[in-house]
């Protein structure tokens, strides 16, 4: 596939990426207090659906295996604030089996190995580790969020996350540079400016109300 058209999908993943957080990052600078609103969640879901879309053309393990598991977790983050049922039904059933439908794809059509995507010749072991930590630890930020979500009945961003984000960001950061990827290095070079205000935000809030 063209390289030009598989970096076009990637920059335009991490530009609404980081439209969500600054979109999220001046409603909450606003209100002084972190707040977020059902669109954050909307173009997340639709950036990690071409995010996706771009780990599999670029054949990078780690990029697919974060955005399968926050891709679901956008989906429930946007129905406990009660917007999903809003989508047509056909429309929630392709976002729902794309992610196995693209997976199914590959297998079938001997696209994906899971032997070649862990021995990626262009990926030194030790780097696509690096880049797997990264992305797990990144991910794990939407698992927290989602547990705290749940705990609370509402679609909520705790310090928590904030935390576990910059400190996944930065690991993806330098994968970003050692890889030569300028899709994940663009992306998460904002995104770490914007964690660490966010967190900034909330102790404010914090100490403010204590």
């Amino acid at each position: 596939m063209n390289t030009i058209l598989i970096y076009s999908v990637g920059f335009i993943a991490q530009i609404l990426f980081s439209s969500r957080m600054i979109l999220q990052w001046i409603i909450s600078e606003k209100n002084k207090k972190v707040l977020t609103p059902v669109l954050f969640w909307e173009i997340s879901l639709f950036a990690s659906f071409l995010l996706f879309v771009y780990g599999y053309f670029r054949h990078d393990f780690s990029i697919m295996l974060g955005q399968t598991i926050t891709y679901y977790i956008y989906i429930r983050n946007i129905q406990l604030q009660n917007d999903w049922k809003k989508l047509h039904v056909l429309l929630r059933w392709f976002v729902l089996l794309f992610p196995f439908f693209i997976i199914g794809y590959g297998y079938n059509n001997n696209v994906m190995d899971m032997h070649f995507l862990f021995k990626n010749e262009k990926i030194p072991q030790w780097l696509l580790w690096t880049g797997i930590i990264g992305q797990v630890l990144f991910t794990l930020r939407f698992v927290y969020q989602w547990i705290y979500s749940e705990k609370k009945k509402s679609s909520i961003l705790p310090l928590g996350f904030w935390t576990i984000s910059l400190s996944g960001s930065f690991i993806i950061f330098i994968y970003a540079i050692i890889r030569k990827d300028p899709v994940l290095l663009a992306g998460h070079a904002i995104g770490l400016v914007i964690y660490t205000r966010n967190i900034i935000i909330i102790k404010k809030d914090v100490k403010i109300n204590s």
